[in-house]
């Protein structure tokens, strides 16, 4: 299951017991729509050991900001509220799949 991720309530989701993945998107982005079916099958195969977000860049601006991020779709990959891994445009589900097997 995916939660949506926003200015708001980044901080308690990244600071949280399960890691967390945060896929960074927006409406108008061509790549992102392709990324965002894959996004939803793997938080589905990791739900309960991995939280996944989705992080609407034109609704919430700081997160981004924050960390950098200039070109969607941007997947960050945080562990023990620490970020351990970006992961910048689309790809297939198997290579996705690998970044979420070695944030577990």
């Amino acid at each position: 299951m995916e939660v949506v991720i926003t200015n708001e309530n980044f901080e308690s989701y990244k600071n949280g017991d399960q890691p967390l993945v945060v896929d960074f998107w927006a409406t108008w982005c061509g790549p992102c729509r392709m990324v965002s079916p894959i996004i939803s099958e793997l938080a589905n195969d990791y739900d309960g050991k991995i939280v996944v977000g989705k992080c609407n860049v034109d609704e919430n601006d700081d997160i981004p900001v924050q960390f950098g991020i200039r070109s969607i779709p941007t997947i960050l990959f945080f562990k023990n509220g620490e970020l351990v891994d970006k992961f910048v445009g689309a790809a297939p589900k198997d290579v996705l799949d690998e970044k979420f097997k070695a944030l577990l």
